[in-house]
Formats: structure tokens, C-alpha cells, sequence
């Protein structure tokens, strides 16, 4: 495994991050916890010694969760990432901005985004009890929440940085203006976006301005759900209310199909699967410090952690990128 230090922190995260959204359940089609805690335990032994997680995967099951596969490991060695900023407990009493709805406990219910003052004081001491620590690596904001003055936002990362219970503050799917603003009270860690072979829009301004200013870029969807893992066009089947059956529609499965094809020859001659290729390449992206993988299981997180036993030359990076090209360009 390979380690890097994000953004201008002292905090050295493992280039591949165990992604916990999965073993929440919501929006996955379930999960089992035995396999989920066996997955973070694997992740941790095979040198990915970073986990991010977040109170909205599962309603706060997946910090639960990752609390209890920490036990008994050496805390210093671990770094626990996660997030605040999705309310869906009613606790906000109609402030924020309307997310949507989720099924919890088999009832809809209404989420908020929400990161005033008082809401991140209240979730940070949630997801430390959760988790079972006493600080938190690296806090993350969710959702930008466009009722909340980012000032404010910041400014409560700050203290929390002071008071100990975080070590450092980053965002999720900021744009290069809010970041601007933001850097106004804070200097962030990083920004965790949508990143893969399917979607590469951060390159244009997001990437520049990250390398510029020092700022870490955490990629989450590298394999753009498990499309790109190639399983969905061997017969693998998705449950009734998974939510990526929408989410594999807005691609033209036919180009992603051609593409993986031709990408195989050469994760066979790296002795890889499809996936570790995409991880890989994934890692290897100009800006990118962090790559989110999620495992269900331990089988899966050893493979992720086996992703960054290969390397690929410049040549095989313009081979890729050439059928990357291929597969996403505009049709005539």
C-alpha cells in the first residue's frame, strides 16, 4: 500500500480508503454485519488504514459498525473519516435546505441538509459515540447546504480543530467557488467528489485549483458504482431497490461494455481483475490523493487493497486513456 500526506495536514491516509457507504445498507439492497465488520477488519490488515464513513449510511449503522471492527486495533494507526450535514432525524425543526426522501425502517422520511452552527457540534458528538473514539480524523461537510452561511460552516470546523475532536476539516462536493469561499475561515484539507473512467468533469477547474492551493482531492464512485467492475455484464443481477439500476441507465452500457472488453488483456497481463485496473488507474490521476473503494465482504477489501500491487507505464496510461476517449465521447 502507499500512503500520502493530504492536503497541508499531518495526516498520512493510505492512497486506497475502505468506502463504507454499502455496508449501511440504505439505497444497497442490505447488508450483513458480520461480513461488513470482517470487511473493514481485511481493509485495516491489508495496509488500507483509512475509513471513511457517514452518519446518513444506514442512519448512523455504518459508523456503528466501524466502530466495533476498530476495537482492539492500535487507534493511531487507523484514521476515521466522516461526515455531517444530512439531517434526517426531524432535529433540524424545519431549517436547511430539502434533500429528499429515504426509506428508513420502511417508512419515507425527509432529509435536510443542514450545517449550522449547533447541528455540527450535535452530529460530531453522535458519530464519536458511534464510533467509539475520541476524535475524529478528518470531518467532512456532506452536502453544501445553501442556508447556512459557509462562513459559519467553517468557522465551527475551526473550533472543533482546536478543541481536539477533529484533526483536520474538509468538504464533499464543494465547487471552485464555494472552496474559494470557504478558504476565506479555514484552510481545508480536501474536497471528496465523483471521480472515474465515467466521469472526469473535476479535471477541467477542480483539479487545477486543488494542485494550486494545496488542497487533497478524495475520489468516491471510481468503479461509478460497480459499473465499471464489468460484473454487470456477466449476468450479475441488482436487487429490486437497489438505486443503481437508475444509475447505470445514463450510460451507453453498450461503449462501457466495448471499453471494459478491451481493457482486460491488459488486467490479465498485470495478473489483476477489471476492478483493480480501474483503482489503479484511478490512483494514479493527476491531483488525486485518495481513492474510495467499498467492500462488502473481506474477499473484496483484500482484492481493493491488492489494486496497488501493480503499476502501469506511461504507455499503458495512453492506452487507457485512448479508450476512455472512445467510450465517453459526445456521439456525432
Amino acid at each position: 500500500m502507499e500512503y500520502i500526506k493530504l492536503g497541508a495536514t499531518d495526516l498520512r491516509l493510505s492512497v486506497i480508503a475502505y468506502g463504507s457507504f454499502a455496508i449501511g445498507g440504505t439505497m444497497w439492497g442490505g447488508t450483513d454485519e458480520a461480513d461488513s465488520i470482517a470487511a473493514v477488519r481485511a481493509s485495516i490488515d491489508n495496509g488500507i488504514t483509512s475509513i471513511d464513513t457517514a452518519p446518513f449510511y444506514g442512519f448512523g449503522l455504518s459508523e456503528e459498525m466501524i466502530g466495533k471492527a476498530i476495537k482492539g486495533h492500535d487507534r493511531s494507526r487507523v484514521q476515521l473519516l466522516t461526515k455531517f450535514g444530512l439531517v434526517w432525524d426531524g432535529s433540524n425543526a424545519g431549517r436547511g435546505e430539502r434533500s429528499g426522501n429515504a426509506i428508513k425502517d420502511g417508512k419515507t422520511i425527509e432529509v435536510y441538509k443542514y450545517t449550522a452552527r449547533e447541528n455540527i457540534l450535535k452530529e460530531v458528538e453522535e458519530s464519536l459515540r458511534r464510533l467509539d473514539t475520541d476524535y475524529i480524523d478528518l470531518l467532512q461537510l456532506h452536502w453544501p447546504d445553501n442556508t447556512t452561511p459557509i462562513s459559519e460552516t467553517m468557522e465551527t470546523l475551526d473550533l472543533l480543530v482546536k478543541q481536539g475532536k477533529i484533526r483536520a476539516a474538509a468538504v464533499c462536493n464543494y465547487s471552485v467557488e464555494q472552496l474559494e469561499e470557504a478558504a476565506k475561515s479555514i484552510q481545508l484539507a480536501s474536497n471528496q467528489v465523483p471521480y472515474s473512467m465515467l466521469n472526469r468533469r473535476i479535471e477541467e477547474q477542480l483539479v487545477p485549483y486543488a494542485l494550486e492551493h494545496n488542497l487533497g482531492i478524495i475520489a468516491y464512485s471510481p468503479m461509478a458504482r460497480g459499473l465499471l467492475t464489468g460484473k454487470y455484464f456477466e449476468g450479475g443481477q441488482l436487487k429490486a431497490d437497489d438505486h443503481r439500476n437508475e444509475y447505470f441507465s445514463r450510460f451507453n452500457l453498450a461503449r462501457v461494455e466495448t471499453m471494459l472488453n478491451h481493457l482486460k488483456p491488459l488486467a490479465a497481463e498485470k495478473q489483476a481483475t477489471l476492478a483493480q485496473l480501474v483503482l489503479r488507474w484511478t490512483t494514479l490521476q493527476k491531483g488525486i490523493s485518495v481513492v474510495l473503494a467499498g467492500a462488502r465482504n473481506a474477499e473484496q477489501a483484500i482484492s481493493n487493497a491488492a489494486a496497488m500491487s501493480f503499476s502501469l507505464s506511461d504507455d499503458e496510461l495512453l492506452f487507457i486513456a485512448r479508450e476512455i476517449d472512445a467510450c465517453t465521447a459526445k456521439p456525432l
